[in-house]
């Protein structure tokens, strides 16, 4: 890494300055290890329940004589001004406040989230976007309007979706082409031989009718093995049906590989995505071009995998991956002959990183935007593709649509389309908005079954996007409900 050398040498100024707005778990790790970032001070933490903000600070070693609570714009401005951080639970406070450098927004509440966004950005100061679910719903509009203005609007490295843009933007800096590239679910499926049966390994509630464990028959142990060359289609589709039992991937996953696909300009194969379970050394086996024996028709696809493994095999750890390939043939044999994971023809080799460490090392996003005024996604960030849901189950008239964690819906990844009555609706733009009418399962959830909220600051952006970008309602409608 050269990011001493950039600071060093290119830096705009000697310290950055943070505010946090909502202090999450996410965000609590950006607060706690600020004290031990060069250059980075985070000024004030902002939740709307109190506690948060406070633990936060408690989390970074900072005691109750080294930050104030303040509930108004003048109160924080002074505390800030005789050098004191600050807490509130007044978070429309912090957009204008002098001082601050960076916004990290993380309260994971798209309508609260799209406000404090646009209001950092109208008040010159750089976005650092942690709320994924406003990043795939308006980010585009975001990043344009911070452009307008001077500012930074940027992903965050620590988020799987931010890592692996910079890992296929590093791809191709290098010269390598990409053909494919993902993150892997943050749930593992692993493997007990002995037992015959997987199970899961989460840390998220496993949600009926989804099970921890399925036991694997005799007869279909034999698809466990590792997928041989030219087979990854059978093996794709025998895994799914032995591990169907099993957790899914969420809406979660699907909305950081769009936000991915938006920035890098990727596409899925599938609207739900093919997410084969795999071993490390299967990716490149199966996630290369069908012409090579994997399961994609194209390159720059994205996807996403669950590492499959036993106990004592190592783990992709909720991290990212590429398949690649060098297009020479010297460098070629360089890159499948010295440590990588290639298939067997040498076609694609897997290169991975198997970790994310969330907002632990968010620090870089937010000291490249205070110090260089840089982001770390990508220059050409547009609406490709918007996230829909299907309703998982019957819905009620009056019922009210829950986020990415619900059971209530599952995902979908479609060209983007614009706000027209019964054209598919962006995800997030239900959130917290109630069903105008009763909905069967199956039924994917289009803007005339959304009650629209009154003054929404996420819609008008998302209608500001549409016209920016001449988004239109484009979408064959009937396809997307036969496929529900």
């Amino acid at each position: 890494m050269i990011y001493h050398h950039l600071f060093e040498q290119l830096s705009r100024q000697e310290r950055v300055t943070v505010a946090v707005i909502g202090a999450g778990q996410y965000a609590t790790a950006v607060v706690s290890q600020s004290p031990f970032t060069p250059r980075l001070d985070v000024l004030a933490v902002a939740d709307i329940n109190l506690g948060n903000a406070v633990n936060a600070y408690k989390s970074a070693g900072f005691t109750d004589d080294e930050y104030v609570y303040v509930a108004t714009r003048s109160e924080a401005q002074a505390a800030l001004s005789a050098g004191t951080r600050i807490v509130t639970d007044q978070c429309d406070i912090i957009a204008d406040l002098d001082g601050i450098d960076v916004v990290c927004e993380g309260t994971g509440i798209p309508e609260a989230s799209a406000r404090y966004a646009r209001d950092a950005i109208a008040n010159g100061k750089h976005v650092a976007m942690v709320t994924k679910d406003t990043d795939v719903t308006v980010g585009p509009e975001l990043k344009a309007l911070a452009r307008e203005k001077g500012v930074v609007y940027t992903p965050v490295d620590g988020d799987q979706h931010g890592l692996l843009i910079q890992l296929v933007e590093w791809a191709k800096q290098i010269g390598l082409t990409v053909i494919s590239a993902g993150k892997a679910t943050d749930g593992e499926f692993v493997y007990d031989v002995e037992n015959s049966t997987v199970s899961i390994l989460t840390e998220k509630k496993i949600h009926a009718p989804a099970v921890e464990t399925v036991t694997v028959s005799e007869e279909d142990r034999k698809w466990l093995r590792k997928v041989p060359e030219g087979e990854s289609l059978t093996y794709l589709r025998e895994r799914a049906r032995i591990l169907d039992g099993l957790p899914k991937p969420g809406a979660y996953d699907l909305c950081e590989m769009t936000i991915a696909a938006n920035y890098l300009g990727f596409a899925p194969q599938v609207d739900e995505l093919l997410h084969m379970p795999l071993r490390i050394t299967e990716i490149p086996v199966a996630y290369a071009l069908q012409e090579n024996g994997g399961v994609f028709e194209r390159e720059s696809t994205i996807d996403l995998a669950t590492c499959f493994r036993t106990e004592d095999e190592a783990g992709l750890g909720g991290g990212v991956w590429i398949v690649v390939r060098a297009d020479n043939a010297y460098s070629n044999h360089i890159m499948t002959t010295k440590g990588q994971i290639a298939n067997a023809d040498g076609t694609a080799t897997v290169i991975y990183r198997p970790y994310h460490l969330c907002g632990v090392e968010t620090s870089t996003s937010l000291l490249l935007a205070g110090l260089l005024g840089m982001d770390t996604g990508t220059d050409d960030y547009r609406p490709h593709f918007d996230l829909v849901k299907v309703a998982a189950r019957d819905i009620a008239a009056g019922e009210v649509f829950g986020n990415d964690h619900s059971p209530q819906l599952t995902a979908r990844i479609v060209p983007a389309t614009s706000i027209a009555s019964g054209g598919p609706a962006a995800a997030h733009l239900l959130t917290g908005n109630v069903a105008t009418r009763d909905i069967a399962a199956g039924t994917v959830i289009t803007y005339d079954l959304v009650s629209r909220p009154a003054a929404s600051v996420l819609w008008q952006l998302r209608e500001d996007q549409d016209t920016r970008f001449g988004v239109s309602q484009n979408l064959d409608t009937e396809l997307l409900q036969s496929r529900a």
